[in-house]
């Protein structure tokens, strides 16, 4: 799913030099492509500019100084070097897209900042999937035919009630990065995020928008950046946010369901991955007996999950034989797979031999990221699944067709290279520091003491956990437990708002789930961005 990308300091020449300001097809710095467009949403047609650019950011530790004292701009010089350094300091020129509603006052107009994870992945799923003012069709649960695809008037489209920045991670997209320990200083936990707050503020200030309300939108590795993210705007650059909108959450990795195994003594992703193998089996009819609806079968679920299985786990060998088989076989008739199977797993099943062996019957494996899909088996032999049949069905259309839209209707990237994604994960540093901490530790990342931070902090800000049903990349149960685990006083709680969705990873990928994903968040912003000022 990644390509490799290249971190040379040559192939920056155009996205990183001086160059003509407002010039569609280029990619410096300063340079912008400006059109305009309508999009309607519930019956209503909204007029907008679409802005796709770049902005050059630096690592952490850059001292702007000579820049100021010689009245330069960022996109006034090409790589800086220190005197003493054969290589330039790193630097990354961010690629975004930005669409602005016409004729909207921007102190009274939210804006949110949107963007995937990965980490190394573009924003291109987001923004054809789910907000952007175009979005692309695709099947609902099967691999979706090749081009020609369609691009349709998105009528969920966010633009009814923000503004949106599109935001592409450094080295994805049109930007790229350079200079000295290049991936050091942009690929990592601590140095992505540091990167985005850099962005937003420059953004902010160039747009003349540090007074509107103020959103950020993650979705994935996304959520995991706007842990970090918030905390570092909110305590490092002095900006507060009025929400925090989350998708598929991941803040502590010790709960991820993809390798529990490596980690024995934890049981935890096994009790929090076990409503979506429900979901799941329940989705594709594997369940010895079929439960007419799933809300009220997952209620089911989740209370066993949190009680006898949770239990009989914690107590490893000394658990009774009697009560091993019973607990085997209330997971058969949760998740469909075979007692047998249940016994020599110790009633402990990642989240690839799930997928790998549910509908192994029919020679298929059920995906991961949206586990409504399935796809023909590579390995019949093989012990977990060995890829997953929701990306391979729907990742031609989303990057083919931005790939078009970007030149022909934004007019920018003629003659570059849209990176969708890059190999960042081999190279991510995934130490990080947090608050209250002198220095990154080497453990499984979490992030929830950063958001924790945030809220503490700024008291006033909300945060909204989207998740979908069929999603085992991040589980919603998962999520769930995060939220309901975060350090912050018991009131707090109140400012988190919780959906789910009958659909996946990408809950965008449903048609209905898409419709509904719109309204909540729409619903969760008009409510947070009209707060009272203070009485003069």
């Amino acid at each position: 799913m990644f390509c490799t990308a290249a971190v040379l300091a040559s192939s920056l020449s155009l996205s990183l030099s001086p160059s003509r300001a407002d010039t569609p097809g280029a990619a410096s710095d300063t340079d912008r492509s400006s059109t305009s467009g309508t999009v309607t949403v519930g019956g209503d047609a909204i007029p907008y500019e679409a802005v796709a650019g770049t902005l050059l950011i630096h690592a952490g530790d850059w001292d702007d100084s000579a820049d100021v004292l010689h009245g330069r701009t960022p996109g006034q010089f090409t790589l800086p070097k220190k005197p003493d350094d054969a290589q330039p300091d790193a630097a990354a020129s961010m690629f975004y897209v930005a669409y602005f509603k016409k004729g909207a006052r921007p102190e009274n107009r939210p804006i949110t900042f949107v963007y995937n994870g990965g980490p190394g992945s573009s924003t291109v799923w987001l923004h054809m999937g789910a907000f952007g003012p175009r979005r692309v069709l695709t099947n609902n649960d099967t691999h979706t035919p090749p081009a020609p695809y369609r691009l349709v008037n998105n009528a969920q489209s966010l633009l009814d009630v923000t503004d949106l920045v599109f935001i592409d991670a450094p080295g994805t997209g049109f930007g790229r990065i350079a200079g000295k320990d290049a991936q050091k200083q942009f690929w990592g936990v601590d140095a992505d995020g540091h990167a985005f707050a850099r962005f937003i503020t420059r953004f902010l200030a160039e747009n003349g928008r540090f007074n509107s309300p103020k959103y950020l939108f993650g979705e994935s590795y996304g959520t995991t950046r706007s842990a970090v993210l918030a905390n570092d705007l909110e305590n490092d650059e002095n900006v507060d946010l009025n929400g925090v909108i989350l998708l598929s959450q991941i803040l502590s990795y010790d709960n991820n369901a993809d390798t529990p195994q490596y980690n024995p003594g934890n049981d935890q992703p096994y009790v929090l991955s076990l409503p979506t193998y429900a979901a799941t089996a329940w989705y594709h009819h594997k369940l010895p007996e079929q439960p007419p609806a799933l809300r009220p079968f997952l209620d089911e679920v989740e209370h066993f999950a949190a009680t006898d299985y949770l239990l009989a786990l914690q107590q490893g060998a000394s658990l009774p034989s009697a009560q091993r088989e019973a607990i085997a076989q209330k997971l058969h008739a949760y998740t469909g797979l075979p007692v047998a199977y249940i016994l020599r797993a110790d009633l402990r099943i990642n989240g690839g031999e799930f997928t790998g062996h549910l509908e192994e019957d029919g020679a298929l494996t059920t995906g991961r990221l949206d586990t409504r899909f399935s796809g023909p088996t590579l390995d019949p032999l093989a012990k977990e699944a060995e890829y997953d049949p929701q990306s391979s069905a729907m990742s031609s259309a989303y990057v083919s067709v931005f790939n078009d839209y970007v030149r022909a209707t934004l007019k920018y990237g003629v003659g570059q290279t849209y990176r969708a994604e890059t190999d960042a994960e081999e190279h991510w540093d995934f130490r990080h520091q947090q608050p209250g901490q002198s220095r990154a530790e080497d453990a499984a990342v979490n992030v929830m003491p950063d958001l924790a931070m945030a809220m503490k902090t700024n008291p006033t800000l909300h945060v909204m956990l989207n998740a979908g049903y069929f999603d085992l990349a991040t589980p919603y149960y998962e999520g769930l437990y995060e939220m309901k685990h975060l350090p912050i006083p018991a009131a707090l709680q109140s400012n988190i708002a919780f959906k789910q969705y009958e659909s996946g990873h990408m809950v965008y990928a449903n048609e209905a789930a898409l419709a509904q994903l719109h309204d909540n968040v729409a619903a969760f912003i008009r409510s947070t961005s009209s707060a009272p000022s203070p009485s003069p």
